[in-house]
């Protein structure tokens, strides 16, 4: 019995022996693959170590976890590296940076609370450290703010419309999508999908090395499944995140090549487009920086500065955005570090732009929700060598989340597209998603047309306001114009068209929380037909306007004013009922009522002729009558006699057509004369005082 205890003990032992020997093994091979940035295979072998490591050596289980917790936050396994985590923090193994990466990794799980005690533990620690730990320290600070204020922005939202995408996705990573094509047809994005090349695993993500793929819309408008581009572009190594010229002929991607003894560093290339393929990725030289990496590249609107992100020196700590100039020729500047407000101790990273010159990138650095967020830099100046004029906006929950959000690609001049993120992926793998940011646009929507008939196609519309706007905008097919308008600015909009008056409206607006649309009509006088002006009403049988017709007697003044070279014949009408020389005499007085307040209201008295025509002049039905008069024909003429032979009810409608009040153009040359006779002579008054000298 004591015999078999003793060899049992022996037996224990030499298990304890090979276990110890298998942990520094793995530790060993775990090492040499944390220096190549190898974290995903790291890992496996620091977890390996870990579970051989017995529970009572506390230091060497601890200091194991650090090395798992390390690896797990840099390939976004946030559950287990806050885990691993609080292990390295139970057995008392942390380091200067332990409590700021658990609060960072509590973040992207969204455990607020959490990572404010391990913000507010690591300030405790740190907050009289030495200038080395000053980064960090205001890493901390920030984070501790992120997570006081992350609740109320997930409680309060946004406009925002967000949508993941899972047409595009698979069961591995999706990432970085980019809109192209003149009619942003075609989306390129990052698949580690099995359909990628190359048969290999990678060590840092323990999947398969990126490819870029495409989606291109059918002609009814629809996306087509994901394809990966088959052309040499894709390679057994790593392709990603790419953006286009304006042209959309060149391609700048990120490639990540592989080599098994060295750590890999990410690079820029470019591809050519001919025709339908794309070529095969061509290093781009930024610098002769060998040592650091050069990512994420994007194109700003004008094409003249290339955009990226990158951990060389001389920024402001982490991974920085930096740009460089594209000359004329195609030819690189110098690099240059764009700086505060958007870079900041942390990392900055996935630069895009939006047409309208508004930089998105996405940052840790920034106070935010978790892991990286996305931020806009707006841009205040006409010129984007002034980095200073960016003001920087968080848009809230839910285009950010707790994850790490990125990528955005905008559908032209909308504010809508496509963006990555890996919130609510337990393997934190990234999946595309939509947005659309609702905007509050206030248009103006006007009608241009012959008063009393149809469309002005050929009209012109001029838009003028006082924040210096001056544009031309062009009629439609149905006599319609739509235009972008701004809250507080004062707009004059005027139609012409050759053979009719000129209308104008005025239009100012309010800011609105929902889009709106303002509809205003303009209704062209002709200057060879009459033109009827509606609701002018008389006292019954008698020429004393009553009150209601001065709205469109205000009108007809001011469309005077607006033609002030156009002199008029204003004429009263009867129905047939009663005397001819009784209608006359009233009609005659009506017309002279309605001239006199007009003058009354600053038209020049000569300009207008007031005739009574009683009922000699019996309305002509022109065309669009017909639509609402069905009975009527085109050129009909509402004489007592075509009257008579209608039904009792038509017949009153067409008595009524014909007590009407209108007005024709005489000529449109009033004034002129003077005019040119006043030029002559100030150009002869100053000759003569050239003369003189």
């Amino acid at each position: 019995m004591k015999k078999s205890f003793h060899l049992i003990i022996l037996y224990i032992g030499a298990a304890l022996l090979l276990t110890a020997c298998g942990a520094e093994q793995a530790i060993k091979k775990g090492d040499k693959f944390y220096a190549l940035g190898e974290y995903y295979d790291a890992a496996e072998q620091y977890k390996k170590a870990y579970t051989q490591t017995p529970a009572k050596e506390r230091e060497l289980r601890g200091k194991r976890a650090l090395k798992m917790a390390d690896c797990y936050q840099r390939i976004n396994y946030t559950q287990k590296a806050i885990a691993a985590y609080n292990n390295a923090v139970r057995y008392k193994q942390t380091d200067s940076v332990t409590y700021l990466h658990l609060a960072q990794q509590l973040m992207k799980n969204g455990n607020y609370k959490e990572a404010a005690k391990n913000f507010q533990a690591y300030i405790d620690e740190y907050g009289k450290a030495s200038k080395d730990q000053a980064h960090t320290l205001k890493l901390a600070k920030t984070g501790l703010a992120s997570a006081e204020k992350a609740p109320t922005w997930k409680a309060e939202g946004s406009a925002y419309i967000v949508k993941r995408e899972n047409f595009f996705n698979s069961r591995r990573a999706d990432y970085s999508p980019m809109l192209t094509g003149e009619d942003n047809d075609q989306l390129f994005f990052t698949s580690t999908r099995n359909q990628a090349k190359g048969d290999e695993l990678s060590g840092i993500t323990g999947t398969k090395n990126g490819d870029i793929f495409f989606s291109q819309k059918d002609d009814k408008g629809k996306w087509q499944r994901p394809e990966a581009i088959e052309s040499d572009l894709n390679s057994d190594g790593d392709e990603g995140v790419c953006a286009f010229s304006p042209d959309g002929r060149t391609m700048y991607l990120t490639v990540c090549k592989t080599d098994p003894d060295y750590p890999r560093y990410a690079v820029i290339a470019t591809s050519q487009r001919s025709d339908a393929s794309w070529g095969k990725a061509t290093e781009l030289k930024l610098t002769r920086d060998t040592l650091s990496a050069f990512a994420h590249p994007a194109v700003s609107p004008d094409g003249q500065w290339l955009y990226f992100a990158s951990n060389m020196p001389g920024g402001m700590g982490g991974y920085d955005i930096w740009r460089i100039q594209i000359t004329s020729n195609g030819s690189l500047g110098g690099v240059e570090n764009v700086g505060a407000p958007i870079n900041t101790p942390g990392d900055e990273m996935f630069p895009t732009f939006r047409p309208n010159g508004d930089l998105y990138f996405s940052s840790n650095g920034h106070e935010g929700m978790g892991g990286l967020d996305i931020y806009i830099a707006h841009h205040h100046s006409s010129s984007l060598n002034a980095h200073s004029s960016f003001t920087i906006e968080h848009p809230g929950y839910p285009l950010n989340s707790q994850g790490d959000d990125f990528g955005m690609t905008f559908e032209g001049l909308h504010n809508r597209g496509y963006f990555s993120s890996n919130r609510g992926d337990g393997k934190g793998w990234d999946h595309i998603y939509s947005f659309e940011l609702p905007e509050v646009i206030q248009t103006v929507k006007g009608w241009v047309y012959e008063q009393e008939a149809y469309e002005l196609t050929s009209a012109q519309v001029y838009m003028v306001g006082n924040d210096g706007t001056n544009v031309k905008l062009s009629v439609k097919g149905d006599g319609s114009f739509t235009q972008e308008i701004k809250p507080g600015v004062d707009y004059v909009i005027m139609a012409n068209c050759k053979g009719y008056l000129n209308h104008q409206e005025q239009l100012r607006v309010d800011s609105v929380d929902k889009s709106e649309e303002y509809v205003l009509q303009f209704p062209l006088a002709s200057i060879t037909a009459p033109v009827m002006i509606d609701n002018i009403f008389y006292d019954f049988d008698r020429a004393t306007l009553r009150p209601e017709s001065a709205e469109a007697l205000d009108k007809l003044a001011d469309l005077l004013k607006e033609n002030p070279n156009v002199t008029i014949e204003l004429s009263a009408h009867t129905d047939y009922k009663g005397s001819a020389e009784y209608n006359k005499r009233l009609s005659q007085r009506r017309a002279e009522t309605v001239v006199k307040y007009l003058t009354e209201h600053g038209i020049e008295a000569d300009r207008l002729t007031p005739v009574g025509y009683g009922k000699e002049k019996p309305k002509t039905i022109r065309q669009k009558l017909t639509e609402k008069y069905p009975f009527l024909k085109k050129d009909d003429v509402l004489t007592e006699e075509y009257i008579k032979t209608l039904k009792e009810e038509e017949q009153e409608q067409c008595n009524q057509l014909n007590r009407r009040t209108e007005f024709i153009v005489l000529r449109t040359t009033y004034g002129l004369a003077d005019a040119h006779k006043q030029q002559a002579e100030q150009n002869s008054g100053q000759h003569a005082e050239v003369d003189a000298e």
